[in-house]
């Protein structure tokens, strides 16, 4: 069996740079001389909630998704700012998408969401104790629709392809564990 090599930057270009990520084209070399370049994007790590209230259910939000030019139902979640905590961007996102606030919140798990070319995470929460203080506001680039749905029924969701969103999957995963 051949052993995984480690490739080491030896030089990197800033190809583009965006509010919502960069992207660098790299120089990159073995320990044996080979060397290659890669293309990694590095957007800011991002969060998800599971927002569950005292009676198990789920709140989830359907917005319109660009990069598939459809609608997509996940829960709430989103970009973690610059020298932002990744809980405090989660209770932001909750509020922001929803107007929910929550009294508990846990980390459930971390997810490399494209390891390949990406350079980001993202950490899934549970929030528990939800109590409505406001109405949804988005964070002016989204029109989002606020919709509950039974915990029971994910599952379904998931296999019927309502939810399709790999790193909502990956939520729903961690919190199966975390519950088991």
């Amino acid at each position: 069996m051949r052993d995984v090599r480690p490739w080491m930057v030896r030089g990197a270009k800033r190809l583009f740079e965006h509010p919502l990520f960069s992207l660098d084209e790299q120089s990159l070399e073995a320990e044996n001389g080979d060397r290659r370049t890669a293309f990694v994007l590095h957007p800011a790590d991002w969060v998800n909630i599971i927002a569950l209230s005292d009676d198990d259910r789920v709140l989830l939000v359907r917005q319109w998704r660009y990069g598939l030019a459809a609608e997509s139902l996940e829960i709430p979640g989103g970009v973690v700012e610059l020298e932002e905590e990744a809980l405090a961007a989660a209770r932001r996102e909750l509020l922001e998408e929803t107007g929910f606030e929550a009294d508990e919140w846990l980390h459930l798990g971390t997810v490399e969401p494209n390891p390949a070319f990406q350079s980001n995470l993202c950490s899934s929460w549970l929030a528990r104790g939800l109590r409505r203080i406001g109405e949804p506001e988005g964070d002016g680039e989204e029109e989002i629709r606020v919709e509950w749905a039974p915990l029971g029924r994910i599952p379904e969701l998931i296999s019927n392809a309502e939810i399709r969103h790999s790193l909502v999957i990956a939520a729903f995963y961690f919190y199966e564990r975390w519950k088991s």
